[in-house]
């Protein structure tokens, strides 16, 4: 197996031991696979639970390469974001036939339909804004994140621009998105202050065990924006599965959330940035469930999962037009 002398060679080991495991579900858009890693010699030396994690068949415009995944995710870790330990990169598809990163697999759960039946969790909402705002005190020019893009105008119309492009791609148009979006940018906020944002900070991409937060996941959509974004998508209605009344991710109030964060980050949060945001938030994940439903029609990834996304577009127009005022 290649990726044994690979995973050798890069902790410095006298031998290695890999147990493979089974693929681990969720994930849309990334395959993760568990592992379980036996070092013998080197810093690294014990056995540790890690994951393999390549690109799907078949990806999306939005999503980071894998090496850019992996530079975030270290730099996370470095500022003391709740991540999980980021071993090694490999861009050489000869090892395990595609690129790939090696990361510690964490306990806990993280499916937020399983995680918003737990009825109000304040404690874990707190942690959560906490986590937050040490994502965002990241700000450029950061070392090792020089592939970042800039922002040209303001964070919110390049988002516009970038969604309107995505929709150009579509095969049939979609006027109630292009109202939204056309909305969105009459009422663009001016710019601000530039952080890292996540920009998939939700429930369902954080691990959760025994109420304890144990990670923070999927860095394939983060780049520098506005910090109200990631708020935002937080509290967006379309991210609170089984309790839609809790604005906070499903499992809190939003004020337990906003004042969590506030008191950690320093900053004073504008509520009118967070509705604007918001009214974005059901735009994009209304854009990346069509991009997730094209790779199943294209023939490129065939997949019940994948078409079912696209069937997620009515509830997401509704609220579009909810929160713009349009109902």
């Amino acid at each position: 197996m290649p990726l044994i002398p690979f995973i050798r060679d890069a902790a410095g080991a006298e031998s290695v031991a890999v147990e493979d495991g089974n693929l681990l579900i969720g994930g849309a858009i990334q395959e993760n696979r568990a592992l379980t890693v036996a070092i013998r010699g080197g810093d690294f030396a014990g056995t540790h639970e890690m994951v393999l994690r390549a690109e799907a068949a078949a990806t999306i415009a939005e999503s980071r390469p894998l090496d850019q995944q992996f530079a975030l995710l270290k730099v996370a870790e470095a500022a003391g974001v709740t991540v999980p330990r980021a071993f090694w990169y490999c861009g050489d598809a000869s090892v395990a036939g595609k690129p790939f990163y090696l990361m510690q697999r964490i306990g806990g759960e993280a499916l937020g339909i399983r995680i918003t039946r737990h009825g109000a969790q304040p404690d874990l909402a707190a942690a959560l804004g906490e986590e937050l705002s040490r994502i965002h005190s990241i700000r450029p020019p950061q070392p090792g994140l020089d592939f970042l893009e800039g922002i040209d105008a303001s964070p919110a119309l390049d988002a516009i621009a970038k969604y309107r492009a995505y929709l150009d791609e579509m095969p049939e148009p979609h006027p109630v998105l292009e109202w939204t979006l056309r909305w969105l940018e009459n009422n663009a906020p001016p710019a601000g202050e530039t952080v890292l944002c996540h920009r998939d900070f939700r429930t369902g991409n954080y691990m959760v065990d025994e109420g304890e937060l144990t990670g923070v996941l999927d860095w394939e959509f983060a780049g520098w924006g506005d910090p109200h974004e990631d708020i935002a998508w937080f509290c967006a209605r379309c991210w609170r599965f089984s309790a839609p009344k809790r604005d906070a991710g499903g499992i809190a109030d939003r004020k337990t959330f906003y004042n969590a964060y506030e008191r950690a980050s320093g900053r004073t949060l504008d509520l009118e940035q967070i509705a604007y945001w918001e009214a974005m938030a059901h735009v994009r994940w209304a854009v990346i469930a069509l991009q997730q439903a094209m790779r199943h029609r294209s023939g490129s990834e065939r997949s019940l999962e994948l078409a079912l996304i696209g069937r997620r577009l009515a509830e997401l127009e509704y609220e579009c037009l909810r929160l713009t005022g349009a109902l």
